[in-house]
């Protein structure tokens, strides 16, 4: 997953960065983009076929499948730690998966402004306090993954591709770089210039994978409940496990609470990209509630069922046919990236503190100037 994510951290500034470029402002101070747009208006019209192919693969995979994992996940942790039975926690869930998604991108924002840091930061302090407790067995467990992952004995086993394999699978699901789905976010940002959205992406890639995931690691290779090769626990049941052996009964409330906010920024997010995807063919406002009635309804079924791995099954082959159509287009798209790279860099070296994209100096590609209106040709250089 390490090495997964230092790769995609360069492919997520070009494709967050091309999903700036080409993004529409919708006209309510808002603006919608990703894949499918920089496949209609930077590849052209002759390749919708391309972006409608990708979206249908988004609606399915996150707006629908992920989301019922997410379901799965917080339920199974509720269940664990205070042993109330799923359809109670389904039912809950549902109900706030209902509030959100009915109340439009901006109470989402909103919503994810105070979840996401509460989130992140609460769970990376736990695993800062587990590490100072066991300061002296972390360069073991360092050393572990590493040879574990790369050593002598799985290279002439086989499990060295099996690790990659799972790496990958994995650390897609975690920061997604390459799939094109955070880029969907990114259009939506307002900023100067679309390579400093490309950087902030590349650096979300940092956190999501380096940072929390490898808290999720440490959490459980420098406690004593995970044992090699014993039978399967499910992966929140053994973090919880783990916690309550390093910090004592209390923590597995906590942890709870944090999948709580996880599954909650998570859902909300999906929802988004279903959304986001389901715009590039229709608008309709039918069509719009039956995919919000549709992921409420799978958040429910998620949290009744006893386990998830189904949902990967089905996740895993779209993640793959995602990423193949994205990479095509980014790679198709490669020239047109470089040139706001270069046009950034220049800025830079002139002395502007803040680059500007300035529509005008792009007339030969499909922009949307009104989605620039921070971009003033006379733009003062270091404004």
């Amino acid at each position: 997953m390490w090495a997964i994510a230092v790769v995609g951290m360069a492919t997520s500034l070009v494709e967050a960065s091309l999903a700036q470029l080409f993004k529409r402002s919708v006209g309510d101070g808002t603006f919608r983009g990703g894949p499918a747009g920089y496949i209609i208006y930077g590849l052209g019209e002759q390749y919708r076929w391309l972006a409608i192919l990708y979206a249908v693969c988004l609606i399915a995979a996150f707006g629908l499948g992920f989301n019922a994992f997410q379901g799965n996940t917080f339920a199974g942790a509720v269940e664990d730690s205070l042993g109330i039975e799923r359809l109670w926690t389904a039912l809950l869930l549902a109900a706030i998966t209902g509030f959100i998604v009915y109340g439009g991108i901006r109470r989402i924002a909103k919503a994810a402004d105070i979840v996401v840091p509460v989130m992140a930061l609460g769970y990376i302090a736990m695993t800062l306090v587990i590490i100072l407790l066991n300061i002296t067995e972390l360069p073991h467990v360092l050393w572990t993954i590493v040879t574990n992952a790369f050593g002598f004995e799985q290279a002439v086993s086989g499990g060295m591709g099996a690790a990659i394999a799972q790496g990958l699978r994995r650390g897609l699901f975690s920061n997604e770089a390459g799939l094109g789905s955070a880029p969907n976010v990114a259009a939506t940002a307002d900023v100067r210039h679309p390579i400093s959205q490309g950087i902030t992406q590349s650096f979300s890639v940092f956190i999501d994978t380096i940072i929390v995931c490898s808290c999720t690691a440490f959490i459980i290779l420098l406690s004593d409940v995970y044992v090699p090769g014993a039978a399967h626990i499910d992966g929140v049941v053994l973090t919880q496990q783990s916690l309550v052996s390093h910090v004592g009964e209390w923590s597995k409330y906590f942890l709870t609470f944090s999948i709580l906010l996880f599954s909650f920024s998570s859902i909300m997010y999906n929802y988004y990209l279903g959304e986001n995807a389901l715009t590039v063919m229709t608008s309709h406002p039918v069509m719009i509630h039956a995919l919000r009635l549709a992921v409420v309804v799978l958040v429910f079924l998620g949290a009744t069922a006893p386990g998830a791995t189904a949902v990967f099954f089905f996740s895993d082959p779209l993640m793959g046919l995602l990423a193949l159509v994205n990479l095509l287009a980014i790679m198709m798209l490669f020239p047109v990236a470089m040139r706001i790279l270069r046009d950034f860099r220049e800025q830079l070296k002139a002395g502007v503190d803040r680059p500007v994209l300035v529509p005008e100096k792009f007339k030969d590609l499909n922009l949307d100037p009104t989605a620039w209106h921070n971009a003033a040709p006379s733009a003062h250089p270091n404004a």
